[in-house]
């Protein structure tokens, strides 16, 4: 029985072709998901010795793509549109890491951040901004990193890309509860038999 080795270049065909369809920034996400779902380092590995790549569709899509005009703070938090204070901090913390201009992204937020995002935005501030943070740490879109920074986890990405604005992915742990019926039975249960 033979087997056939894996060809690498029939492999960045594959991966180029399947990625042509999307923008820049969804190429970059994409890659960023399929990365992480192969337990890869999201810097990216070194290059076997002697492999010296030619520039693909692929070396594109890594790079950030420049924030489309007119994309600021303000607008870019109108259009996702969160309605608790954790989807504000993580659509700040998104905005920071891939939209911002290039110059002025970070990987992580502070509770400055969070403050500053408000005021630039005519949100009410939170009474106290770093537990936000910590709420959003607790809800699992943010991971904390150095003291007092927070940063966007796959899950908080996911949020913000595509659950976000007010799909009800967004919505989960809202649920309105049951009112219980006068008699204080539940509906399907029976008496038991004496």
């Amino acid at each position: 029985m033979t087997t056939t080795k894996a060809d690498d270049l029939e492999a960045v065909r594959t991966l180029a072709a399947t990625l042509e369809p999307f923008k820049g920034d969804e190429r970059e996400r994409i890659i960023r998901w399929a990365r992480e779902r192969l337990g890869m380092p999201s810097t990216g590995g070194a290059p076997p010795s002697g492999f010296v790549p030619e520039p693909t569709a692929i070396e594109a899509a890594e790079k950030p793509a420049a924030p489309a005009s007119g994309t600021d703070i303000r607008s870019f938090v109108a259009q996702k549109d969160p309605k608790s204070d954790v989807h504000f901090a993580a659509t700040v913390a998104y905005y920071h890491q891939f939209v911002a201009p290039v110059d002025q992204r970070k990987n992580s937020i502070t509770r400055e951040d969070l403050v500053e995002a408000c005021r630039q935005v005519d949100r009410k501030r939170p009474k106290v901004p770093a537990q936000v943070l910590v709420n959003a740490f607790q809800d699992g879109v943010l991971d904390r990193g150095k003291k007092g920074h927070y940063e966007l986890n796959s899950v908080g990405e996911n949020l913000v890309a595509m659950a976000l604005p007010g799909r009800p992915e967004a919505n989960k742990g809202t649920r309105k509860k049951r009112k219980k019926p006068a008699n204080g039975r539940r509906k399907g249960k029976r008496k038991a038999r004496r």
